[in-house]
């Protein structure tokens, strides 16, 4: 079976689920599909111009905790970035190209770590640059590719997906037509996915 693994860059949450997702879904049998999307035009919908994390302060509090303890729970490195939420469009448009062609999910961790664990900032192309190098990918063309009407629009497109898929927040899970949400969910997802 296989499931839809639908996360943006600015999630925190998201991280969590990017960095053990493919090891755990490989464990059980499931293939992952893995679907960048933006939360800024679902969040516009409902009348926020940020993240619900910093425009209720307590719940932004309780979230750089939790991501302390989960990150500990989970073995994995944490940072808080100096700029939350991210720019995360052109480093989406990037996992969206990389989709295409077999190299989103080395491309999305390697993101996650520039920014949960370097702190860097991701709106940064010589940052993006940077990791497609590393992946030895052409820098120069693929960040060229983001400023492409189809690119944009096939980011867009899958956005649009998301809200028809009854997503609101990230990351998101789809097994089927059965939608889970947020990291807590992820051995629910991949349960039902391996049935």
């Amino acid at each position: 079976m296989k499931i839809e693994f639908w996360y943006e860059f600015a999630s925190t949450y998201s991280y969590l689920s990017a960095m053990r997702i493919d090891v755990a879904a490989a464990e059980q049998g499931v293939e992952v599909i893995w679907k960048p999307f933006l939360l800024g035009p679902i969040f516009n919908s409902q009348g926020w111009n940020d993240s619900n994390f910093n425009i209720y302060p307590v719940k932004g509090d309780y979230m750089w905790r939790d991501m302390v303890r989960q990150c500990q729970k989970y073995g994995l490195e944490f940072n808080q970035p100096k700029i939350f939420p991210a720019h995360s469009v052109t480093a989406a448009r990037l996992a969206w190209l990389g989709a295409k062609e077999n190299w989103c999910p080395q491309f999305s961790t390697k993101v996650y770590e520039a920014q949960f664990v370097a702190g860097k900032d991701i709106s940064d192309v010589q940052v993006l640059g940077d990791i497609l190098t590393e992946l030895e990918l052409s820098a120069d063309d693929y960040l060229a590719r983001t400023q492409d009407p189809k690119t944009k629009t096939g980011l867009r497109s899958q956005t649009d997906e998301a809200v028809a898929k009854g997503m609101f927040g990230a990351p998101s899970f789809i097994v089927g037509e059965e939608l889970f949400w947020g990291d807590d969910r992820l051995a629910d997802a991949l349960a039902a996915a391996s049935f």
